[in-house]
C-alpha cells in the first residue's frame, strides 16, 4: 500500500477544518508533522489535494472526489481497531439535531442508547436545518435529525416521523378568545417566528402561502423557548412544533389557536452522507429512532 492510514487521517482532518492548525489540534500532532504528512501524500501521488484561499485550505477537485472514500476508510479502520482490541461497545456517535428535535426528543433517545450500549458516548449538537446539513456534508457529524427540507445530491434524506406546527398565544391575547382565526386575524397579528433557514420557518411560510407579504413579523428568534417566552409576554402569536408546547398547554400558560384551511403538517428526517460508512453506533442509533416511532 502506497499510503498510510495516518496520512488519510491527516487529509480528512484538514478537509474538515480547512486548516493545518485545526487538524493538528484534533489529531494531537504538531503543525509541521501535519504539513509534512500531507505534503508527502501529495508528492507521492503527484496530486494537489488542497488549494490555498487566503488562510484557508479548500479541497481541490481531486480532493473533493477522494474525501468521502477516505472518510469511510478511516471509520472502517477505527471499527477494525476496536474489534482487534476486543471492544464490544458501539463507540462514539456524533448527532446533529434541529431545535425542536434536539430540545424535546433527543434526550430520551440518548439515554436509551447509552443504556443499551454501555460505554458508548453520544455527542449532540443543536442548530438549524441548514447548519446541520452542512455539518453532515462536511463529515463533522455522523447523522442529522432535521425538521426542514434538505436537497443535496451528496446527502441521503430519509423520512423519520410525522410532526405538526401549532399557532399559539398567551391566554390574555385578544385572538386567544377566537374559536378560529381567519386570514384577516392572521394578517392583523404581530408574529414571533424562528429565523430563516430553520425547518420550522420553512413549514410556516409554506402553510401561510398567499399571506406572507401581509404578515407582520416583529421578532425572529433562534430558540423555541425564547419564542414561547415572548408570546407569554403578549408580544404576539407564535408558531412552533406541537411537541414543544405540550407542557405549556397542559398548564395553560399558553393556548393553541385553531387555523382552519392552513396545513401545518410536516415530517422529521434523517440526513446522512451518501458515502458515509455506517458504523455499528450509527446503525444502532437509526434503529433505535425508528423503533421509538413504532
Amino acid at each position: 500500500m502506497r499510503f498510510s492510514l495516518r496520512q488519510l487521517e491527516v487529509f480528512t482532518a484538514v478537509a474538515r477544518g480547512e486548516s493545518v492548525s485545526r487538524a493538528a489540534q484534533e489529531l494531537a500532532m504538531s503543525q509541521s508533522a501535519v504539513s509534512g504528512s500531507l505534503a508527502e501524500l501529495e508528492r507521492h501521488f503527484d496530486v494537489r489535494l488542497f488549494e490555498r484561499v487566503g488562510k484557508r485550505l479548500q479541497l481541490s477537485e481531486v480532493g473533493r472526489s477522494l474525501r468521502p472514500r477516505a472518510e469511510a476508510l478511516c471509520e472502517q479502520a477505527r471499527q477494525l481497531e476496536a474489534g482487534l482490541a476486543g471492544e464490544t461497545q458501539a463507540g462514539e456517535l456524533r448527532v446533529g439535531a434541529t431545535l425542536s428535535i434536539g430540545n424535546y426528543l433527543c434526550a430520551p433517545l440518548m439515554a436509551r442508547f447509552m443504556i443499551e450500549h454501555p460505554g458508548s458516548k453520544v455527542r449532540l449538537h443543536v442548530a438549524n436545518t441548514v447548519e446541520i446539513a452542512r455539518q453532515v456534508k462536511n463529515f463533522e457529524i455522523d447523522v442529522g435529525l432535521v425538521e426542514g427540507e434538505v436537497s443535496d445530491a451528496e446527502l441521503e434524506v430519509t423520512r423519520w416521523r410525522d410532526d405538526e406546527l401549532c399557532v399559539f398565544a398567551a391566554p390574555s391575547h385578544p385572538l386567544a378568545r377566537r374559536a378560529r382565526l381567519s386570514d384577516a386575524d392572521l394578517k392583523s397579528a404581530a408574529w414571533i417566528l424562528r429565523e430563516q433557514g430553520s425547518g420550522t420557518r420553512q413549514t410556516f411560510e409554506r402553510a401561510m402561502h398567499g399571506l406572507l407579504p401581509e404578515l407582520t413579523v416583529v421578532l425572529e428568534l433562534e430558540h423555541t423557548e425564547a419564542i414561547k417566552s415572548a408570546v407569554k409576554a403578549g408580544l404576539g402569536l407564535g408558531c412552533v412544533s406541537h411537541v414543544a408546547l405540550t407542557d405549556a398547554f397542559k398548564h395553560q400558560s399558553l393556548v393553541p389557536c385553531r387555523v382552519p384551511g392552513r396545513d401545518f403538517r410536516r415530517f422529521f428526517f434523517f440526513v446522512v452522507h451518501r458515502q458515509k460508512f455506517q458504523s455499528r453506533a450509527l446503525a444502532s442509533w437509526l434503529a433505535l429512532c425508528r423503533a421509538g416511532e413504532t
